[in-house]
């Protein structure tokens, strides 16, 4: 297959264009002959004018590569090398969401032939790459695994908005069907992939090692959620206590903050639900879960109890909050725990104002029903400054005095900056 894929004989097929899908599929459009599959048309008549819908690659990336993008499900018939990047999100009672995997399934079994590959990139449970697509692939194909076609799995490690960390430059797990599937899998990663290879013994250990990963972060995340609610109510400031621990060699310096996104914050959804499907209930994953999608609500209380404290009544007090998307310097705004956080003082009547430079207001309004402002007015009670996007970084103490009234306060969920004023109230996770 590698080689018949290098003389572009053979076609890769990359299906969905979203954040990990597009990057894959250009870089892959570097040495071999590809065809972009997605099924949102407006979103491949942007990328066949060379726009990135996620705003993350710039236009010159498309440029000179050796790449077809397209809608048309016959147009997939010209491909063998099937490569499944579709969201692998949680529903809104946090059980996974596989209908996009599904349905991608579906689609490439309906076009699958004799000899062709599959390699699902999306995150899962393990086993759900053998269990759950699978037998879609031999039912719609009418072939049988091993005798007609092989599969793999390659969990994606795309990270939005890291300009060092680029796809050609992360270790690429890859893992195969068989020992054959295996060598052609690696060979045809090994193309675009500089860090190098690193080969899975089984497809379920590779989508287990890529749901780990999330899952670690997460519960070290969470532990330092739970120290800052601790420590906030001795009165320490828990990133001091974070940096004073740090001189130790053994010790870990993660940050507590919000956990949101489209991966720490939903993968050890998949984990959990697989491992209670097997008769377990998972303890420490599932009470990492627990503190981190409670951290909006704690956050929320905080500031209302500041605002009393300072003789503001919450009904009539005005909050700006600068930043709503997931992670610094990323348009992505899915699965935001900053819009939780919104509605949690929403839900004390608070008039909340929202700016971000990163942002689509009308993502921004579809997605959560919230309204992005222009810019900040000049008259508030409280700043809430939850990103840590290059533009709020280099702002100082002075900025969030000129647009707050009397008696302001600041909370620094990214602890960014340092107190040089007492007349201001400043608060950090």
């Amino acid at each position: 297959m590698y080689q018949q894929l290098l003389r572009k004989e053979n076609q890769i097929a990359v299906i969905g264009l979203g954040y990990v899908g597009l990057p894959i599929a250009l870089e892959f459009a570097k040495y071999f002959r590809v065809i972009g599959f997605d099924i949102n048309h407006s979103r491949v008549e942007l990328m066949q004018r060379g726009i990135d819908p996620s705003q993350e690659l710039e236009a010159s990336v498309f440029d000179g590569k050796d790449i077809v993008f397209t809608s048309n499900l016959e147009d997939l018939r010209q491909a063998q090398f099937f490569v499944v990047a579709v969201p692998t999100p949680v529903d809104d009672y946090k059980v996974p969401d596989l209908k996009p995997l599904i349905g991608a399934s579906y689609t490439i079994g309906k076009v699958l032939k004799k000899g062709d590959y599959v390699i699902y990139e999306s995150t899962v449970y393990p086993g759900c790459t053998e269990e759950d697509c699978l037998p879609i692939l031999e039912k719609e194909s009418g072939l049988k695994l091993g005798a007609d076609f092989k599969i793999g799995y390659s969990p994606e490690r795309i990270n939005p908005g890291d300009k060092e960390r680029t796809i050609d430059k992360i270790l690429k797990i890859v893992s195969g069907s068989d020992a054959e599937a295996l060598e052609e899998i690696a060979q045809v990663y090994g193309q675009i992939i500089s860090a190098g290879i690193y080969k899975a013994p089984t497809i379920k250990v590779a989508e287990a090692a890529k749901v780990i990963e999330n899952t670690q972060r997460d519960l070290n995340i969470s532990l330092m959620n739970e120290l800052a609610i601790i420590f906030d109510r001795m009165g320490i400031d828990t990133k001091d206590v974070i940096e004073a621990a740090g001189t130790k060699w053994n010790f870990i310096k993660f940050y507590p903050g919000l956990v949101g996104g489209h991966c720490i914050g939903v993968d050890p959804y998949y984990l959990l639900y697989k491992a209670k499907k097997l008769g377990y209930d998972p303890q420490v994953i599932h009470s990492g879960r627990r503190i981190n999608d409670g951290m909006p609500a704690f956050i929320a209380k905080r500031l209302i109890q500041m605002l009393i404290q300072k003789s503001k009544s919450p009904q009539n007090a005005k909050v700006l909050v600068m930043g709503i998307t997931f992670k610094e310097n990323v348009s992505d705004i899915r699965n935001s725990k900053i819009a939780d956080l919104i509605k949690e003082l929403m839900s004390f009547s608070v008039n909340v104002h929202i700016v971000d430079p990163y942002a689509s207001p009308n993502e921004v309004a579809h997605e959560y029903g919230l309204t992005l402002m222009d810019k900040p007015s000049n008259d508030y009670d409280a700043v809430i400054v939850s990103v840590g996007h290059n533009e709020y970084k280099v702002l100082g103490i002075d900025y969030f005095k000129q647009i707050m009234k009397e008696a302001p306060i600041l909370m620094d969920l990214k602890g960014m900056y340092r107190n040089t004023d007492e007349k201001i109230t400043y608060w950090r996770l």
